[in-house]
């Protein structure tokens, strides 16, 4: 292409298209996944560390780990899961 003004036109239609990921929404998506990816992070990390310390760990522990959906709560329980001697005492203050 000889004419500029068609040469600019070209570059411009060719040009690979990211509005969606500077799209708020999408944005919004992106960190609910990180987030979400987190808490499963922690929810695993928790009943990982009991079981490799052979705690028992019962269904009604299983079930509040698993139901929990706070990041900062799952990290305190990963924390006590390194010393606790009963699964149930993740939960208390």
């Amino acid at each position: 292409m000889v004419d500029a003004q068609a040469k600019k036109m070209w570059k411009e239609l060719m040009m690979p298209v990211n509005y969606f990921f500077k799209n708020p929404v999408a944005v919004k998506l992106r960190e609910e996944g990180r987030v979400e990816e987190r808490i499963a992070e922690r929810i695993a990390s928790v009943l990982r560390t009991l079981d490799r310390r052979h705690i028992d760990v019962p269904d009604a522990v299983r079930r509040r780990v698993r139901a929990c959906t706070d990041p900062d709560i799952l990290q305190i329980w990963v924390d006590r899961a390194y010393d606790v001697t009963d699964a149930a005492e993740l939960f208390e203050e």
